[in-house]
């Protein structure tokens, strides 16, 4: 057991036989905002296969919490989102857009500790790493890496709730590495093929073809399939588009190739149990585009009809990242992109 594990287990002793549980507290958290226009640094240019650029948020905050934003999940009026941060705690808010239409920063801005099922806030990565965000109908879905599991929510009244159940992986836990597990759950459209299925996608744990393990876990077509791996890119967070199609954020980061993320489309109709899938690349960014630790995804249906994809990063509570707020449009016939650079 590590150090950090121990004290945790510490902790939840203490807390079980004394009652004087761990609080962090959480509350209004005041966000300064800066606005990106241009997504490749020093270019105008808006166009990026079948996305547009929209624009983009730069945040920062004085509250220590601000930041390590693992996944975004928007309701239905577009404006209001929920989070969950890697550090194990939910943040809430609304956009603000100025007179363009362009995201110009965030409102009523709260950040309150989560709780695992046994009703306990626990600091830091040990236990409540959470990576993956789903709302699904009255619930809301988190995926939790090193713990692995996905543990369930009461909506409304997550924030203030313990975890009421948890889903089974339907994945063997010796497939996902401690650091990189399920970091994508999303709920496919009750219209599409998969019939309102919740799916998971792990960051990288592997089959024995070197592909990415993911699993249906619920719906007609539950069971396990994976996601094709190319290079060294990791999946950060998924999300279904309408007509059932799913989106994945990639991010890349080492020494060797640098700072890199990419999104892919992948046919709903293909994803069912023992398939492979692979999909279409949309975008792919580099260090000359306005991408950071990319982490975050979410998409929704504007009140023009169009489909807007809206991607955040995690800043890893360093110094030397950002906190950014990306938005594209979806044309209606997406096009094969190549590399941005």
């Amino acid at each position: 057991m590590t150090g950090k594990r121990l004290c945790h287990a510490v902790s939840i002793a203490l807390c079980i036989v004394t009652g004087a549980c761990p609080s962090w507290a959480g509350g209004e958290v005041p966000v300064i905002s800066r606005q990106i226009s241009d997504f490749g640094i020093g270019s105008s240019e808006t166009k990026f296969g079948s996305l547009e650029f929209l624009g983009g948020l730069e945040m920062v905050s004085g509250k220590a919490l601000f930041g390590s934003l693992s996944s975004i999940r928007f309701r239905p009026d577009q404006k209001h989102f929920v989070v969950v941060l890697d550090t194990g705690q939910w943040l809430t808010g609304s956009i603000e857009r100025d007179a363009r239409g362009k995201l110009s920063g965030l409102s009523d801005v709260e950040i309150t500790p989560m709780k695992n099922r046994a009703g306990l806030s626990l600091e830091g990565k040990g236990f409540m790493d959470a990576e993956g965000l789903a709302l699904d109908g009255d619930r809301i879905l988190i995926s939790f890496e090193q713990d692995h599991r996905v543990d369930i929510y009461p909506d409304p009244g997550f924030a203030e709730s313990r975890a009421i159940g948890t889903l089974p992986l339907l994945i063997p836990r010796k497939m996902l590495k401690d650091n990189r597990g399920i970091e994508t759950i999303a709920v496919a459209p009750a219209s599409s093929p998969l019939k309102g299925g919740v799916v998971v996608v792990s960051e990288r744990g592997l089959d024995s073809e070197g592909n990415r393990v993911a699993a249906i876990l619920s719906g007609p077509l539950k069971g396990r399939f994976a996601v094709a791996r190319d290079g060294s890119f990791d999946v950060t967070d998924g999300t279904f588009l309408p007509n059932g199609d799913l989106l994945l954020l990639e991010r890349r980061f080492n020494m060797a190739e640098g700072i890199g993320m990419r999104l892919r489309r992948i046919k709903g109709a293909d994803i069912r149990p023992g398939a492979v899938v692979e999909g279409e690349l949309l975008l792919e960014g580099n260090f000359n585009s306005q991408i950071d630790n990319m982490e975050g995804l979410d998409a929704f249906q504007a009140a023009d009809g169009t489909t807007h994809i809206v991607l955040v990063s995690d800043d890893n509570h360093s110094i030397l990242q950002r906190n950014l707020m990306l938005e594209f449009r979806l044309a209606e016939e997406p096009q094969l992109l190549g590399s941005s650079d």
